[in-house]
């Protein structure tokens, strides 16, 4: 028996009535065409003409003029990241190659040896006064430009990354009535589309709410869960995103259309975190099992390895990932080997009041290279690189930290490292450090 449960229906039906729509409001445009508007009816026809042109061309012109239009983009964006009115040919033949090996899950990027040390005195800290209780998630703009926070009071917080202040808030409210303005209970999960459109936040009374991040308006509450929304994330390039919940089920969902799509169950407990990249792949981890599920081929995979909760799941690229959990260990995963590929044990070292490993409370990479952050209460955040194709980790830097690590986030041009910290876990009070404020760090390193 399948593990999806298709709702198909439910969307074709939404399509066609959009189509339907869209139908009416064409033939109602175009019943009468008075002078003024015969203007616009001439760019229609040559808007058709054109289109009639690409009918007509082969599939081998088609290839052409599409890949003349990817190399038009490509260079328009390397002349914008470069500040310069003409590029080189090799960088042009450098971005093609990597963006060929990253769609195949081949990018390997050797970065690990290029972090030499923290630039303190850089360090920024980020902070705000509307949310008093413990900071649980954050997600990043795929430009380094805004950064949103969410915490146990209802308040979603957005930064600016360049001046590093507040520059909008979605605030708690009281009434459901008010839902539109604001949020009725804790959030725990964020997660923001690559294209900026959708900022999607989950809270604990099972809602996903998805919200323009540029305006912060409301613009949809999506139900369907039962219990916790723990994680979120998005299909880079796609508005397909992915939930995960208390309710041990994962549900996909079309932002285009702000429908649901299907269910995946398999998953015996609570499912505590999921991550996508490019290819319809999720990886989620349900406590104590972990599971990789291939959306198109309606199929999933189950890993071992942990011996305590599976709390964290992170893509390193499309081949390999890698989880943490409240058993202090830290794997590296291959899509094709059900066992880890290495394992770093007590990676946070031991509690020294019960000589247990201490529990490893974030974790991230820095995407297609053999960078890795852990984070835990031992008031250190930790890098390490993967070397001997993921088969072995090893320790390159600490950096002082005081207090709780809930998230960690490499910024996309890989010159900071984004740290929340908390008196608290996110999910409950079992630690607390209160001697720790509520804050983000900004930490910059010297490369």
């Amino acid at each position: 028996m399948s593990f999806f449960i298709n709702k198909g229906n439910q969307v074709s039906n939404s399509k066609n009535s959009i189509q339907r729509g869209k139908k009416r409001k064409h033939e109602s445009e175009h019943e009468e065409v008075t002078s003024s508007e015969d203007e616009d009816m001439e760019y229609y026809d040559d808007a058709n003409s054109n289109s009639s042109d690409n009918e007509n061309e082969t599939a081998q012109e088609k290839k052409v003029r599409l890949a003349k239009l990817y190399l038009e983009e490509i260079e328009k964006e390397e002349r914008i990241r470069l500040e310069k009115d003409e590029v080189d040919q090799t960088v042009i033949s450098k971005r093609l190659k990597e963006d060929y090996l990253k769609e195949t899950g081949k990018l390997r990027i050797n970065l690990a040896d290029k972090y030499k040390s923290v630039l303190s005195k850089e360090i920024r800290t980020l902070k705000c006064k509307k949310q008093r209780s413990c900071l649980t998630c954050m997600c990043l703009s795929s430009d380094n430009q805004v950064l949103f926070c969410g915490s146990k009071d209802g308040v979603v917080i957005k930064y600016c990354l360049k001046t590093f202040k507040t520059i909008g808030v979605i605030p708690f409210v009281r009434s459901i009535k008010e839902q539109t303005t604001g949020h009725t209970s804790e959030i725990l999960s964020l997660a923001i589309s690559t294209d900026s459109m959708f900022l999607a936040v989950g809270d604990k009374l099972g809602n996903v709410n998805i919200w323009d991040p540029c305006s912060l308006k409301h613009v949809k509450n999506l139900m369907g869960h039962k219990n916790s929304i723990l994680g979120l994330t998005f299909k880079k390039e796609s508005h397909t995103m992915f939930s995960c919940s208390k309710d041990k089920s994962v549900k996909v969902w079309d932002l285009d259309e702000m429908a649901y799509v299907e269910t995946l169950f398999g998953h015996q407990g609570p499912v505590m975190s999921i991550d996508s990249l490019n290819k319809d792949r999720v990886v989620s981890s349900g406590c104590h099992d972990l599971r990789l599920w291939k959306i198109t081929e309606e199929t999933q995979l189950i890993y071992n390895g942990h011996t305590g909760n599976i709390d964290h799941v992170k893509f390193i690229n499309q081949e390999n990932f890698l989880t943490a959990g409240d058993d202090g260990q830290i794997c590296v995963w291959s899509i094709m080997r059900k066992k880890p590929l290495c394992s770093i044990q007590a990676a946070h070292g031991k509690d020294p009041s019960n000589s247990q490993p201490r529990w490893i409370t974030a974790i991230t990479a820095l995407t297609n290279t053999d960078l890795v952050a852990s984070g835990s209460m031992d008031g250190f955040v930790r890098l390490w690189k993967l070397s001997d194709s993921f088969k072995r980790a090893t320790e390159i830097m600490k950096i002082n930290v005081k207090g709780v690590v809930n998230v960690l986030e490499f910024t996309a041009d890989r010159e900071k490292l984004l740290v929340c910290v908390s008196q608290e876990y996110k999910l409950g009070r079992w630690i607390t450090v209160k001697s720790v404020k509520n804050k983000i760090l900004v930490i910059p390193f010297k490369l």
